[in-house]
């Protein structure tokens, strides 16, 4: 795998730890492909204090889907899957999943994971719209969990504008990094370990309304009963470290629809 396709071992172990734990996140997949195969983690990307935040990160994007799965019409696209498995911890057994990442992460992930009627894995760049062909269904919920920082504005935008073209509704949940946070990644970044260097940012949601979609709202990246699973001195040092004013420097979280 590239760089940045290596990038999926920091979520699968902050997802592994957290359950193996107990705590935030039920995801007995992660641990069991983490501990089947050992992945190579370093320095700051195997922090327990990033494992704790990807696994509020997945929460909130967990429950956020649970919460628009009554539209038994809308299709589920999880861009940038890596080897989660959402399409396991999501109850959504009425609506059609789709897992979309680059080809080589879809090998590594067809190792863990079975297609069956109601879900299926497309080996594609995200910016080719050929991978759209694949995809059933006028309405879409679509996450892109750990993907738009990877993108340049313009990509994103490409990205989105083919949404917006191939389906009559949308309902979009994605993370960012702010443009501070993309600044001092160069420098200091969890992904660093893995090999990459170049990410982007962005500060204004509504940068990427040029593509059709309309910003609707920002959600909390780190919400307050999540950290409350923590425990002791942990819960503390997590909310005065991690959560709130200094998690929105970094990092945001947006909501956009058609």
């Amino acid at each position: 795998m590239n760089e940045v396709n290596k990038t999926l071992y920091i979520p699968l172990y902050g997802k592994a730890f957290v359950s193996k734990k107990g705590i935030i996140l039920s995801d007995k997949s992660a641990e069991r492909i983490w501990e089947s195969e050992g992945f190579a983690l370093k320095g700051k990307s195997k922090s327990k204090w990033l494992a704790y935040y990807m696994g509020m990160r997945s929460r909130v994007f967990d429950d956020w889907i649970r919460g628009r799965i009554s539209n038994k019409d809308s299709v589920i696209i999880h861009l940038g899957c890596g080897l989660d498995s959402r399409n396991l911890r999501v109850e959504a057994a009425d609506n059609m999943w789709y897992d979309v990442d680059f080809h080589d992460v879809i090998s590594e992930r067809e190792k863990y994971f079975s297609e069956s009627d109601g879900y299926k894995m497309i080996g594609s760049d995200i910016r080719d719209p050929s991978w759209l062909d694949a995809v059933e269904g006028k309405a879409a919920i679509v996450i892109m969990e750990g993907v738009s920082m990877y993108l340049t504005e313009d990509e994103l935008c490409d990205v989105l504008s083919m949404l917006y073209r191939r389906f009559d509704s949308i309902s979009l949940l994605m993370d960012c990094y702010t443009t501070f946070a993309a600044k001092a990644s160069k420098v200091k970044n969890p992904i660093n370990d893995v090999g990459v260097t170049k990410v982007y940012g962005m500060d204004d949601p509504k940068t990427v309304e040029i593509s059709g979609l309309n910003f609707v709202c920002e959600h909390e990246m780190t919400p307050g009963d999540l950290i409350n699973e923590l425990s002791g001195m942990e819960k503390s040092i997590f909310r005065k470290v991690y959560g709130g004013k200094m998690s929105k420097k970094l990092y945001r979280l947006y909501e956009y629809q058609k």
